[in-house]
């Protein structure tokens, strides 16, 4: 049986191997590990990807979005607005600042945060919205930063599945105040273990994230302010440079996988691709994920061809034991918990082959027409 992976990491590091071996070798020699030259080429070529005027690269996306929460001033007693939806680490990063997380539902065409659904779930106590970039596609961040304009509220994007992603000319971190990225590695842009990084416009922003990841010191043995340990390794960084190098084209791939998978599935009974892109290149692709009622059926058919998929995610936040203290129950949020119980991740990286594609969805449609 041919195995045909949900993500193939070491295809990446085939095609980028002669880049990086000396890059690292050259970390290696010159023994500058934490910090120096090469995280300040890599925060300042971020940046410039990503549009922004800043980027402070910490230790995990975990880290990134904690940060850039305690950043724009979230903290102990505060409510933070965000969607059921996603990994929860988003949860995470807003309990780990004192902060409570505050639901909201999704749209059920793009599973992305619903903007009309935000007043009703505001309080006297909402200090901050977080809005997750899910599969690779922004939310409505023009209304979502319109709405928070509105009530004096911070607004911090979950960016960690939408690396080059943009509404028109504008990417994350430039609708609000930061954007939080995440560099796992099967990320569009990966390093080889964990890493992350925030990217604003805001000087502010930027300069007291930048206390927060390193114990609070903006010189050293000088602390400011209590801090973290929550530095971006130059190693991770030198192979963030190197990988940054290929990320355009690399999203040109996912978007040409996309479009065929698309093709193929136009007729297929029952299945629906999630979150379409509402504007040409808009969506980066970092999952490719279908719709199905009988999605365990079909999860079990491609792994009986030997094809391996992922579910993202199969349980709602709120629906975890980590969170059970917040009250909330089966049927609190119907859209993103119907979704969970039907998405399904299919394979979708630049190194897979249209042959490999065209397997996996020839499994997918005879199951689907059965």
């Amino acid at each position: 049986m041919i195995r045909q992976p949900f993500v193939d990491l070491a295809a990446q590091y085939a095609e980028v191997r002669e880049e990086l071996t000396p890059e690292v070798a050259d970390v290696l020699v010159t023994g500058i590990f934490i910090g120096g030259e090469r995280v300040r080429r890599f925060e300042s070529e971020f940046a410039r990807f990503c549009g922004t005027a800043h980027c402070v690269g910490v230790a995990s996306g975990t880290d990134a979005l904690r940060i850039a929460l305690l950043a724009v001033g979230v903290g102990a007693g505060d409510e933070v607005l965000t969607a059921p939806n996603s990994f929860i680490a988003t949860a995470e990063a807003i309990s780990q600042c004192g902060a409570r997380p505050v639901f909201v539902d999704v749209r059920a065409d793009t599973l992305l945060l619903d903007v009309e659904r935000l007043e009703a779930a505001r309080t006297p106590r909402t200090r901050a919205v977080v809005p997750v970039h899910l599969y690779g596609q922004m939310a409505e961040m023009e209304a979502i930063s319109a709405w928070c304009a509105r009530h004096g509220l911070a607004l911090v994007e979950d960016a960690a599945q939408a690396h080059g992603a943009r509404l028109g000319v504008r990417g994350p971190g430039s609708f609000g105040a930061a954007a939080a990225f995440s560099f796992y590695p099967a990320k569009n842009l990966g390093a080889a273990g964990d890493a992350g990084a925030i990217v604003t416009d805001r000087a502010d922003v930027a300069h007291r994230a930048r206390l927060l990841r390193d114990h609070g010191q903006a010189e050293r043995y000088v602390h400011e302010i209590a801090g973290f340990n929550s530095r971006l390794d130059a190693l991770q960084a030198a192979i963030l440079s190197v990988k940054l190098r290929h990320l355009a084209h690399w999203t040109e791939r996912r978007r040409a996988l996309a479009a065929l998978y698309r093709e193929r599935f136009e007729k297929a009974p029952g299945l629906q691709l999630v979150a379409e892109p509402r504007e040409p290149d808009a969506h980066v692709y970092h999952l490719l994920v279908v719709r199905l009622a009988r999605r365990d059926e079909l999860r079990e058919a491609l792994a009986a061809g030997g094809i391996e998929t992922g579910i993202h995610y199969p349980v709602p936040i709120h629906l975890q034991g980590a969170y059970h203290h917040l009250g909330y129950g089966q049927g609190s949020f119907p859209v993103a918990e119907e979704a969970a119980r039907e998405v399904l991740s299919l394979p979708l990286y630049p190194q897979l082959s249209d042959d490999a594609l065209h397997r996996v969805a020839d499994t997918v449609e005879a199951f689907c027409r059965r």
